[in-house]
């Protein structure tokens, strides 16, 4: 059985850098780089995990079309069990536009397409039992999985013994804790981007945010801040985790890779500021290549990259 099951948003992403403006309406500009790619939060975490070294496999949706073939031929490209993936005819596959200036900046037009089709019963027993933990990434992008159906998840999770992991998206219809309030309670990891964190909890400060989903019973809580690094807090422990100076290129991904990174050392029981610095690492190298999981190495690569940082800082 996989080590990690990974559940959530499977997606079709065109990006195209640098666009610093947009065409006047009937206008054509002209673009230096276009490509297609594979991402998701999902596909994402699961891809980073497997260069990490873990086994995982994948829950999710994808339509009945050649961007659904595509999506499911890079997870089995990566070594990703994909037998939790199933494809319904009432969507297309899942896609984004990335549209990123000259900073790595990203501005988002997305369809939720076959996501919205995923459901409690798709996650099946049989990908939940033996598995170590269970991911969930993507919350509020998935109107059919997101709160209820992702408690019933987590609830049969639990009864095997799983740990339960939930990484947040942003929430464009603006209902945050009304969504997600039933799943909190059977949430053991929490991550989220500052953002996401203080819209749910309705806080500003760092630990009062953490503090808020901390009262539910969640073990860890791991905020992402970018640029600025990351906050993890527990019961017992307050931790700041510096950030990793890289010349950015495509911040997509990066978060999905910080999750793929805290998971790997979380499980592994390392010290709390070790799986915060391993997973800034993770997120810091995915932003310096074009798509959501190109820059990000295997378990050696991200090591050295730590250490020669480091070596550098003195």
């Amino acid at each position: 059985m996989s080590f990690v099951t990974c559940v959530g948003i499977l997606v079709a992403d065109l990006m195209g850098r640098p666009i610093n403006r947009f065409p006047e309406k009937g206008k054509l500009l002209l673009v230096p780089e276009m490509e297609l790619h594979v991402g998701g939060c999902a596909h994402n975490t699961a891809v980073d995990l497997r260069k990490l070294g873990e086994e995982v496999l994948v829950v999710g949706k994808v339509g009945d079309d050649d961007l659904g073939e595509v999506v499911i031929n890079s997870l089995k490209r990566h070594g990703v069990d994909t037998r939790g993936i199933t494809k319904d005819p009432r969507y297309h596959t899942s896609a984004t536009m990335v549209l990123l200036d000259e900073h790595g900046e990203r501005t988002f037009l997305h369809y939720p397409g076959a996501n919205q089709a995923l459901r409690a019963e798709d996650v099946k027993d049989e990908f939940l039992r033996g598995a170590k933990a269970v991911h969930v990434a993507g919350s509020f992008l998935m109107p059919g999985f997101d709160g209820e159906e992702t408690a019933k998840v987590f609830a049969r999770a639990r009864a095997f013994g799983v740990v339960t992991s939930l990484d947040t998206a942003w929430d464009d219809t603006g209902k945050w804790l009304d969504t997600i309030a039933p799943v909190l309670p059977f949430v053991d990891i929490f991550i989220a981007n500052r953002d996401e964190a203080s819209r749910i909890s309705g806080k500003d400060g760092l630990a009062d945010m953490a503090s808020f989903f901390l009262s539910f019973g969640i073990r860890v809580v791991a905020i992402k801040m970018g640029a600025e690094g990351s906050f993890i807090m527990t019961e017992k422990e307050k931790i700041l985790v510096p950030p990793f100076s890289v010349q950015a290129v495509d911040g997509t991904g990066a978060g999905d890779a910080f999750a793929a990174g805290f998971l790997y050392g979380y499980l592994r029981g390392w010290d709390l500021y070790e799986v915060g610095r391993f997973a800034n690492a993770c997120g810091a190298m995915c932003v310096t290549a074009m798509g959501a999981t190109e820059g990000v190495g295997d378990f050696v690569a991200v090591r050295r990259f730590i250490e020669e940082h480091e070596a550098r800082m003195g």
